[in-house]
């Protein structure tokens, strides 16, 4: 058996990995894999980086800021798989709710609407609102400047957004500290039932296939280490799909509710896994298809079209300076060559690209595919527009018109 350990956050979206390991995929593929529990995504990045495991459940975000050295030294990262599409929410204070739209139905429904409320509420809240984001390298902070932007909210002068690991954020509103959070389930759910917290915006209503979570590693122990990536990406291929059936939802969420796992209540974790969620206590629940996707419509195929657009946001926001070369570094995190390699042959259909215009499916395609029939899933932005990898300048500077 080979071991491997793989450092997580307490997230519904690390499901792929604690089912590789308890339903026997991994041994399947002579992998002893360990599961190294940690607080904050800094500390596993860091354990990454140095060393302490081989790979992580990752922000795709920050597996793009470590390779292009963004506050730190820089770290070439390997991102082969994608863990899942969608999972986060964005969730207000009670306070800050009441001003925006009194239907919390229209509030997830409409999120251009909600958005200028957003904007509108900003100058009649107490203070500068302050919400609450897991990393600055995250998809939901992302996501969240994407989506104020729009309403022409700066988010680094009108609103503050203050970092705190996911686990936290519940126990940071509670105490008056943020006025609201976005982050991955199950901790929105949480804040809900707990009575302290609306859902004001998901983030499958902002970017129906909104890159989330990624396997990540060191791109010389992924260069390295070939043969035992390609058995552990086959495991996790086989997890996903698992985890994608609605027939085990049940299962996967008494499995996650474990303290050594997620540690929450299994019926909260469900609740985003069938993507049916209250948006506030004792409130309707609300079909929200598609909230979370671990395997569907190539869910876990690092498309490269999908690091550059995180490249993009990163040149929006003055994080990275523009260039040729980090450009090329940011692509080449997603490797959607290891994940051809683990797994072709093996009845996966798969892209026979690996870039898209992001952003362009307002209905479900079938795909070309290298085996298999693949059909990819609408993938809109909230606002229609689309992002063309090979015109990024082009992208941005029609963003700055909004």
């Amino acid at each position: 058996m080979t071991p491997l350990s793989i450092a997580f956050l307490p997230l519904t979206d690390s499901a792929p990995l604690i089912v590789a390991r308890e339903r026997g995929f991994a041994e399947a593929e002579d992998i002893a894999l360990t599961l190294v529990r940690d607080t904050s995504w800094a500390t596993v990045r860091d354990r990454l980086v140095y060393g302490q495991v081989q790979c992580a459940h990752m922000l795709a975000p920050l597996a793009v800021a470590v390779t292009l050295g963004l506050s730190q030294a820089p770290c070439p990262i390997a991102a082969p798989f994608k863990l899942n599409d969608n999972g986060n929410a964005l969730t207000l204070s009670s306070e800050l709710a009441a001003a925006l739209d009194p239907d919390p139905r229209r509030r997830v429904e409409d999120p251009v609407a909600t958005a200028h409320d957003f904007a509108n509420a900003i100058g009649l809240h107490r203070r500068k609102p302050v919400i609450g984001i897991v990393h600055r390298f995250s998809s939901h902070a992302l996501m969240l400047r994407y989506w104020l932007a729009y309403a022409g909210v700066n988010p680094d002068r009108d609103v503050t957004l203050r970092v705190l690991p996911p686990s936290l954020m519940v126990q940071a509103l509670r105490l008056g500290e943020i006025d609201g959070f976005i982050a991955g389930e199950p901790w929105s759910s949480v804040a809900v039932a707990e009575g302290i917290g609306e859902i004001a915006a998901a983030g499958v209503n902002i970017w129906q296939r909104g890159v989330e979570k990624v396997l990540a590693t060191r791109a010389d122990w992924a260069e390295a280490n070939g043969e035992q990536l390609g058995r552990l990406l086959r495991a996790l291929d086989r997890a996903a799909a698992w985890c994608d059936d609605p027939a085990n939802h049940a299962e996967l969420a008494a499995l996650l509710a474990r303290p050594d796992h997620v540690g929450q209540p299994a019926e909260l974790i469900l609740q985003a896994l069938a993507g049916r969620m209250p948006l506030t206590r004792g409130g309707d629940v609300v079909d929200l298809p598609d909230f979370t996707v671990f395997h569907r419509g190539a869910a876990n195929f690092p498309w490269r079209s999908q690091a550059l657009w995180i490249y993009s946001q990163f040149v929006r926001w003055g994080m990275v300076d523009p260039s040729a070369e980090a450009e090329r570094a940011a692509a080449g995190v997603f490797r959607s060559d290891l994940y051809r390699a683990a797994l072709a042959g093996h009845g996966v259909a798969m892209p026979g690209a690996s870039m898209k215009v992001e952003g362009a499916l307002a209905n479900p395609l079938a795909a070309a595919s290298h085996q298999g029939n693949l059909t990819l899933a609408p993938d809109r932005f909230f606002d229609g527009k689309s992002f063309d990898p090979q015109d990024i300048s082009g992208y941005l500077h029609a963003l700055q018109s909004i």
